[in-house]
């Protein structure tokens, strides 16, 4: 039998919302201090604890309906691009809040917490429209957010949790391959350094056919960045991608990132190709806190996810390791980088920071193996970056299913995950195969 399908505005189905607290933080952890989520926290969709702080509880006092419980549904209240952004915590590992830059939404009983979380996430672009019409600082309007948002939803609780379990089973996946990619990188950091710093094969003794020097020892040269236009005109036509410094850590963990198409003269493309081995270095931009002189690594798994040539942004350079020094190149950059030695080769006292890579090509000083050592250490992590990068691929696809069927699921379009189980093949005109799939495909 099928279930009834019913529209109330959001007001209609929550039982709690309010706003987060005005926090008193501290920098040191104690029995009295509780995490702060923030804004930056809302990764639109999921919930990162990295920037959070600590809230001393002794100095203020935290409602106990403010402490966050599983599957709460939080909203950014303010920022610019950022107010309206939707995300739902599902395991909270430790007495958390939020502070008064986020709204917390709480479903009422009759209510699959996690069915109203997609629900309206599904909303996303209405919501992000929310804020205009203010001035000065961007902020949702909460009672539009209340009473203009209409949700989609089955009466049928068991409905509403087979909708959610499809859709959480995919997100599941992809923070599992997400995880995976985590230690994956740790792993290729690890051995690097074990390798390379620390020459834990020969007990901490460099071996004697090493020497030291600098990048430019075994860099063959550099290559300038592109811009170009965002549409082809005069002689610019020739459609390449155009890695920027905002790219690099989507890159890193083996997305395709949202690299922007662009038209450049074609005989700069062939001055300015990446080609596999080449590494790129963002070499503007940077904050108080993050260096400029982030980098990332073109390899064949990067380059087959794109049917177009690639080149660095003008904020960026390319730099051209000599054969068999590419991954060791990147990864004794990346170390450094964590080492925060690129703060010591930035210039420019006022607005954005550059980072001077020529001085530090010639400059930081390196301990260098021969060749065929860097080529061993290369294919002990190539599969590992393979791996990340194929991780990455996979998330992509699941990310455009969970994409596509959010909408036609929470409007009721699709029959819900647990319906389709039940059809038969006759029910279904006769299709086997679409039956075995769906069966095959619930959560």
């Amino acid at each position: 039998m099928k279930s009834e399908w019913k529209i109330a505005p959001l007001r209609d189905l929550v039982g709690y919302i309010a706003k987060g607290i005005p926090p008193a933080y501290t920098e040191i952890e104690s029995a009295t201090t509780i995490r702060v989520l923030n804004q930056k926290c809302n990764r639109n969709l999921t919930i990162s604890y990295t920037p959070s702080r600590l809230h001393d509880t002794s100095k203020r006092r935290v409602p106990q309906e403010k402490l966050l419980v599983n599957d709460d549904i939080l909203i950014n209240a303010t920022g610019t691009g950022t107010a309206g952004r939707v995300a739902q915590i599902h395991d909270v590992p430790c007495q958390t809040t939020v502070d008064g830059h986020m709204i917390i939404l709480r479903a009422k009983k009759d209510m699959v917490p996690r069915y109203l979380g997609y629900a309206i996430k599904a909303h996303q672009s209405e919501i992000l429209r929310l804020d205009e019409g203010s001035t000065g600082q961007t902020e949702l309007n909460r009672e539009r957010l209340l009473s203009e948002i209409l949700i989609d939803y089955p009466t049928s609780v068991i409905e509403q949790q087979g909708i959610a379990d499809l859709l959480f089973a995919l997100d599941a996946r992809i923070a599992n391959n997400a995880d995976i990619n985590h230690h994956l990188e740790m792993m290729a950091q690890a051995i690097f350094k074990s390798w390379f710093i620390d020459f834990e094969p020969w007990d901490g003794i460099m071996p004697d056919d090493w020497r030291e020097g600098t990048f430019s020892d075994i860099v063959s040269g550099t290559l300038g960045g592109d811009w170009g236009k965002d549409a082809p005109i005069g002689n610019n036509t020739q459609e390449v991608y155009c890695i920027r410094g905002a790219d690099i850590p989507d890159v890193n963990i083996g997305n395709k990132g949202k690299m922007p198409i662009r038209y450049i003269i074609p005989k700069n493309y062939c001055a300015k190709k990446l080609a596999i081995g080449d590494i790129v270095v963002e070499i503007s931009g940077g904050s108080p806190t993050q260096s400029t002189g982030r980098c990332a690594i073109i390899t064949q798994s990067l380059l087959n996810r794109y049917d177009r040539g690639m080149v660095c942004t003008n904020f960026c350079r390319a730099i051209k390791p000599l054969a068999g020094y590419s991954s060791f190149v990147y990864y004794y950059w990346k170390y450094l980088y964590d080492q925060n030695v690129m703060f010591s080769y930035e210039n420019g006292t006022t607005g954005i920071k550059n980072f001077d890579i020529s001085g530090f090509l010639e400059i930081e000083r390196i301990f260098i193996p021969p060749k065929g050592f860097a080529s061993q250490f290369a294919e002990s992590v190539e599969v590992l970056i393979d791996t990340i990068f194929a991780n990455g691929h996979e998330n992509e696809r699941l990310a455009y299913i969970r994409d596509t069927l959010l909408p036609c699921l929470i409007s009721g379009k699709l029959p819900p995950p647990c319906r389709l189980r039940r059809l038969s093949p006759l029910q279904e005109g006769g299709s086997a195969g679409r039956a075995s799939l769906l069966e095959g495909g619930g959560a």
